[in-house]
């Protein structure tokens, strides 16, 4: 897929989520705000299915994996214990000229050598072709400076990287001019607020930027209550919030997005690895089951100088996204460590005792977690697709269609009446949707042509789709009356079917 192609690609994407009211803008009527997304009537349905899907998946499900809910806004002192107060940090970097901030890490810089000799320098923000455009910036570099002899292929750093007399020579990326972009300094993602009527550092609390710290703060409350045995999980869905340097590729890197986490405990004297390689393949195959091929999706296994300082192993699956292959699921295997420092700055005990072996340890844990946003925009590039089909006379034409997982769908099947000016099969329509409607999220549609009805339900991924037409009224005598045409969206077959045997067949295929 070309550059061209992959922008075109994702801008359809887009296009296709506010046109059919899967996302809009954040306050888009007074401008937006960077960063923050409303999620319409189908992304709402979506986003829902995802989390239902994981919820029944990984917790009701399984007999070793609890749920908990635990509060956005958590006592100050839990960020001092996890380390994020004093380590949440990205280095950051000003453009004083255009006023547009860049994490460090995602810049990138190198120098321009024409015959051995460094002769500027060119800058680019971090993408899939970054080391392309950064050789494409030095030949122009060099054209424009007229510059004799041998241009090198360019060595690309980060500017976390930069020597101090290399920065006032690196240009921004904004304006293309060197001598404006700061040193990398420290900024701490956390969004700060205040608790009670006093705006003092006494009344300074944070905005959870995960949902992880609620499980291993209430690891205690749950073992005393919740009758479970080592090893176990406690998951959780909920909203987390990080004050993003650069919110970029849609819904991919935002400043509020939704977690599902899961920790799951185990003795310190298991086998971790095991546990570890065990989560990774279960999240692989529960991606595979909501729509997303297993062809787009590999592994990336940090290397051990960039593991965090008490992680014995993490892992990502990444997602073949348009704009590059990104992380989309984490799994880390955390040790002890975040027990263990509760307890220590807490003065409260998170030890397990284990009756059988008649000692209490402090568990080690293996953490999968990953956003509903970076699912659902997976989804959505996995499910697009154009193709051919017929329209009501034969002829065929262009649709867009997601091929949605039925799982996920946002809405499972569409109802249509063959004519809305006829009452009898509007009447029919009516009766099938008030079946399906109390076991299924239906849709009941008698506007325009027929054709034209099944392109819109296509468009947003509705599986089925029902239509009530003349013989379900027994025009052509009894054998196919209270028979309904089901279309399949993909494979655009369409059979007919007894209104009675209809709600278990989409069940099957549901779920």
């Amino acid at each position: 897929m070309s550059e061209l192609t992959e922008n075109a690609f994702m801008e359809k994407i887009v296009s296709l989520c506010k046109r059919r009211g899967f996302i809009f803008q954040s306050s888009e009527i007074y401008g937006g705000i960077n960063g923050f997304w409303d999620f319409g009537p189908l992304g709402a349905e979506l986003r829902k299915n995802i989390r239902d899907c994981w919820w029944n998946d990984m917790v009701r499900s399984r007999d070793d994996v609890v749920g908990l809910e635990s509060a956005i806004i958590m006592h100050p002192k839990v960020w001092e214990a996890s380390g994020h107060v004093a380590g949440f940090n990205d280095p950051m970097v000003d453009c004083k000229v255009s006023k547009q901030r860049f994490r460090a890490d995602q810049l990138f810089f190198a120098a321009v050598i024409v015959d051995g000799k460094a002769a500027g320098y060119v800058s680019a923000l971090e993408s899939e072709k970054t080391a392309e455009e950064l050789q494409e910036k030095a030949e122009t570099f060099k054209r424009k400076k007229a510059l004799a002899g041998k241009l090198e292929p360019v060595q690309a750093r980060d500017f976390t990287q930069a020597k101090p007399d290399e920065i006032p020579l690196i240009p921004s990326p904004a304006t293309g001019e060197a001598g404006s972009l700061t040193a990398p300094r420290a900024f701490n993602m956390m969004l700060q607020t205040w608790v009670g009527a006093l705006r003092d550092e006494s009344s300074i609390a944070y905005l959870r930027p995960e949902t992880a710290q609620g499980m291993f703060v209430d690891f205690k409350a749950v073992v005393d209550t919740g009758r479970v045995k080592i090893p176990f999980g406690v998951a959780q869905i909920g909203k987390s919030f990080r004050n993003e340097i650069t919110p970029r590729n849609f819904i991919f890197r935002s400043r509020e997005f939704e977690q599902m986490e899961m920790e799951y405990f185990i003795s310190d004297e298991d086998d971790w690895a095991k546990w570890h390689r065990y989560w990774i393949d279960w999240c692989r195959n529960w991606l595979v089951s909501v729509g997303i091929p297993a062809a787009k999706l590999s592994e990336y296994n940090h290397p051990r100088e960039k593991l965090s300082h008490y992680s014995k192993g993490t892992t990502d699956i990444m997602f073949q996204f348009p704009f590059g292959a990104q992380e989309l699921w984490g799994i880390a295997a955390r040790g002890n460590y975040d027990l263990s420092q509760h307890a220590k700055f807490s003065g409260v005990a998170m030890e397990y005792f284990d009756d059988a072996a008649r000692r209490r340890f402090v568990p080690h844990v293996v953490e999968p977690a990953v956003g509903v946003d970076r699912i659902m925009l997976a989804i959505l590039c996995s499910a697009y697709a154009e193709d051919e089909a017929p329209d009501e006379k034969g002829k065929m034409e262009s649709r867009v269609v997601l091929r949605f997982a039925p799982r996920i769908a946002p809405v499972k099947a569409a109802i249509f009446p063959l004519l809305k000016n006829k009452p009898e099969l509007v009447a029919k329509a009516k009766e099938v949707r008030d079946l399906l409607r109390p076991h299924l999220n239906v849709f009941y549609d008698e506007a325009g042509a027929i054709g034209r009805r099944y392109r819109r339900q296509d468009e947003i991924g509705t599986p089925f789709g029902v239509t009530v037409d003349f013989d379900t009224l027994g025009e052509k005598g009894d054998e196919l009356r209270d028979t309904v045409t089901v279309r399949d969206r993909d494979t655009m077959k369409q059979e007919r079917m007894k209104i009675s045997k209809l709600l278990e067949f989409l069940l099957s295929k549901i779920h």
